[in-house]
């Protein structure tokens, strides 16, 4: 649940990568992410150690920063991004713009020529529409690695709004009615684009391996059949993310030694029954990389019994954390900076927000002597709390600090009052 640095230096308090979380809230103030570098850092490489041979691209949507990027580069991950911005910030920093791939299912005529000037690595095309506009973009006498985002029909994922993989949603083009190989076969009649594989990412927080396997079997299907009708053999086959984690004691996280093995015997046995050789593999993890990694500390405003239930009311909720409200998470927070000698008893952890779906922890065990001031760490926060935050009651989003080998720098700083007014013009 915490990251492995976590330590308990005196009863009641809690440190990780050698930083007391109290003394890091006491110095930026709260709300505020902490992120654990080195557990970054080492979810990289187990993910580099897992797939040696396939190509590792860190799911920026998860949480990007321009430290976030350095450390993807430096631990010999690419990137994926899904818009413009995210691709600039990459690019400004440093990061090679040939090992980033570009997704999207809308994208906008600035994506694409964004990622056009700063020669992206490959763009993943999401629907028929977006194969004439991007020939076009590119230009008669230029060309473009792509791939197709292809929908295998798989549920899979721990809600259904994350759910990606079947036929009934947004992204990619289906296989089961054809659609996929028709938009296939235009592409292979733009000579501006060069299809270099099949992009498949069934959902989020899936925590089995079978998924994986079924997509596997579906996709080579497709591409034998696309070998049989066009003579097409495509070197890449990316896999896409969404490794579940858990964020609660008990909870089932994803076996990524087993996903390696497994995923790696079925390609190869699905290619040598097709007659295909095995392509390249790719996977996305984002949330797998950096959620574990990051803390959220908030500070205890209110504490308040009504009925049966004690409300315990904190300085952030949905604006910084509206995953509770979208998808009904669970969290586990607890109380630092101080032991808690009474017994605990059930509290429900809630927002500063004006909803009352701003939960951010339901149903859980805190000392009961929880006291405004009292400072609450929430772990598993490192992935979309920051990339979903939102402006709503104009509270400012946190700031993003890292801790290191008993040190704690700023990576992103708090968005202030002055921020959010320079931003409003209608004066």
């Amino acid at each position: 649940m915490w990251p492995a640095s976590a330590t308990e230096p005196r009863p009641g308090d809690l440190a990780v990568g050698g930083v007391p979380l109290a003394e890091v809230a006491d110095r930026f103030g709260t709300p505020v992410y902490v992120l654990d570098e080195n557990e970054v850092r080492e979810r990289c490489r187990t993910y580099r150690h897992a797939f040696p041979d396939a190509e590792v691209l860190y799911a920026a949507k998860a949480f990007l920063c321009r430290a976030m990027v350095h450390w993807a580069e430096e631990e010999g991950l690419g990137l994926d991004v899904c818009s413009a911005g995210e691709l600039e910030l990459a690019v400004t920093t440093g990061f090679p713009p040939e090992r980033i791939v570009l997704h999207g299912n809308a994208k906008s005529p600035r994506d694409l020529e964004t990622a056009l000037r700063l020669g992206v690595g490959r763009i993943v095309i999401d629907s028929p529409s977006e194969i004439a506009r991007l020939a076009a973009a590119v230009g008669p006498d230029g060309h473009q690695k792509v791939m197709v985002r292809v929908v295998p029909g798989i549920s899979a994922g721990g809600h259904e709004k994350i759910r990606t993989g079947t036929d009934d949603q947004k992204f990619g083009l289906p296989i089961a009615d054809g659609y996929a190989q028709h938009a296939i076969a235009r592409i292979l009649d733009q000579p501006q684009l060069r299809l270099t594989g099949l992009h498949c990412h069934l959902g989020s927080q899936i925590t089995s391996v079978k998924p994986f396997l079924a997509a596997v079997r579906r996709v080579v299907g497709l591409m034998a059949r696309l070998y049989e009708q066009h003579g097409l053999v495509l070197p890449e086959l990316d896999l896409g993310g969404g490794h579940g984690i858990a964020y609660r004691p008990g909870e089932a996280a994803l076996d990524l030694t087993a996903l390696a093995r497994r995923v790696r015997a079925e390609l190869s046995d699905a290619c040598t029954a097709a007659g295909l050789p095995v392509p390249r593999l790719i996977i996305e993890p984002g949330r797998a990389v950096v959620g574990p990694a990051g803390i959220a500390v908030y500070r205890v405003l209110a504490v308040k019994k009504t009925g049966d239930h004690t409300f315990v009311a904190v300085d952030g909720g949905m604006s910084d954390n509206p995953r509770p409200a979208l998808y009904g998470v669970r969290y586990a927070p607890r109380l630092i900076g101080r032991a808690g000698a009474a017994p605990t008893a059930p509290v429900t952890v809630v927002g500063r927000h004006c909803e009352a779906g701003d939960v951010l922890a339901a149903d859980v065990e805190l000392p009961s002597d929880v006291r405004p001031g009292d400072l609450l760490a929430v772990p598993v926060a490192g992935a979309y709390h920051l990339s979903m935050a939102s402006g709503y009651n104009l509270v400012g989003r946190p700031p993003v600090t890292a801790v290191r080998d008993g040190h704690v720098r700023l990576l992103v700083r708090r968005e202030s009052l002055d921020d959010i007014r320079r931003r409003d013009v209608g004066l």
